[in-house]
Order: C-alpha cells, then sequence, then structure tokens
C-alpha cells in the first residue's frame, strides 16, 4: 500500500489507477466509521439528557437562589422588612447585595445577548429584554439603598445612587423623576424638574 500511494503522489501510476487507488483508500479509511455507526455510538439511555429538563433545572427562578431577578428581589423584601423595624444597617446591607447581585445579572444578560447576535434574534431578544428588567429592579434596589442612606443622614452616599438611577432611568421615567427629586431636596441640584404633563 505504501509503495501504491508513492506511485500515486510520484505521478506514475496513469489516471485509471490512481481512481482504483483512490477509491480503495476511501474504503479502507470509511470501514471503520461504518463499523462505528453500526455497533451504535449511542450513549445509553440513562446517560443522555432527557427531552425534557427536569424542574430543578429552573432553580435561577427561585428566590432561595443566589443569581438571578428572583434572587434580587428576595433580598430586597427583606431589606423592606427591616425598614419597617428601623433597622437600617440591615436594610442597607441587604440592598447592597441585591444591587451587586442584579447588576451581575443584568451584565451576564446583556454578555450573552451578544453572542447571539446575528445568530438567533429570538434568543437575542429574550436576554436582551431580562438585561433590562434585571437593570430595573436594580435601580428600584439602588434608590431605596439611597432613601436608607439618607435616613442615615449619609448624603455622600446617597448621591451616586441617586444620579446612576437618573442616568439609567433618565427623567422622563418615574423612577428617574424620584430620584432627581431627592437630589433636590438634598440640595445636590438646584434647579426642581417638573416632567412634561405634572
Amino acid at each position: 500500500m505504501v509503495s501504491t500511494v508513492r506511485a500515486l503522489l510520484s505521478g506514475a501510476l496513469p489516471k485509471a489507477a490512481i481512481v482504483a487507488v483512490a477509491s480503495t483508500i476511501v474504503g479502507a479509511i470509511a470501514v471503520p466509521f461504518v463499523a462505528q455507526a453500526q455497533l451504535g455510538d449511542t450513549p445509553p439511555a440513562e446517560t443522555q439528557p432527557p427531552a425534557q429538563a427536569p424542574a430543578a433545572t429552573r432553580a435561577i427562578e427561585q428566590s432561595s437562589s443566589l443569581i438571578g431577578i428572583a434572587a434580587g428581589q428576595s433580598l430586597m423584601s427583606e431589606a423592606e422588612s427591616a425598614i419597617t423595624q428601623q433597622n437600617y444597617t440591615l436594610a442597607a446591607e441587604k440592598l447592597v447585595a441585591a444591587r451587586k447581585a442584579l447588576n451581575d445579572v443584568s451584565t451576564y444578560y446583556q454578555n450573552l445577548s451578544g453572542v447571539f447576535v446575528g445568530v438567533d434574534s429570538r434568543v437575542n431578544s429574550g436576554l436582551r429584554d431580562l438585561a433590562r428588567e434585571s437593570a430595573e429592579v436594580r435601580d428600584q434596589a439602588s434608590y431605596q439603598l439611597a432613601v436608607v442612606y439618607r435616613a442615615q443622614s449619609r448624603p455622600d452616599l446617597a448621591v451616586p445612587l441617586l444620579v446612576e438611577v437618573v442616568n439609567s432611568q433618565q427623567p422622563t421615567r418615574p423612577l428617574g423623576q424620584q430620584a432627581y427629586q431627592q437630589l433636590y431636596e438634598l440640595g445636590f441640584v438646584a434647579v426642581p424638574y417638573n416632567a412634561p404633563g405634572q
């Protein structure tokens, strides 16, 4: 076989012989693949993923998860309970954790959506929607945290958060307007803003 391949490469064989040698080589290469396909290369049923994912794989949607929008909302609920009890230190801790979790998940969704640009617009759109939703909830947590800092007489910590909310939400949206009003009440801005139609 080696001498035939050498002759083939040197061009010493006639065309008919080249075709015969090539078909022999292709046949020799294909035999192991055909045999493998006949043996069945599918793994046993117990190692194959189920046709439908079990409910446990949707763990991110649970409030007990450490990541996801539900996790951030759960931390915000805990913060609200602490605020009701006037435990502003605990409320601030919960809201800081909520902001971080929501900011992280928003970034993850944004990054994933970028991967699907030009690949699958449906997946891209869904991920962008999740990024937007998590950013909205993050801004709510930021606003609540700023209000808690204000209650603790910490405008130095409240102002950056309020500015962040106005930038993210814009002054045309209710949360952006509320954040700007807080900035005005704190004396950080001198001109009040009244949204059109108010």
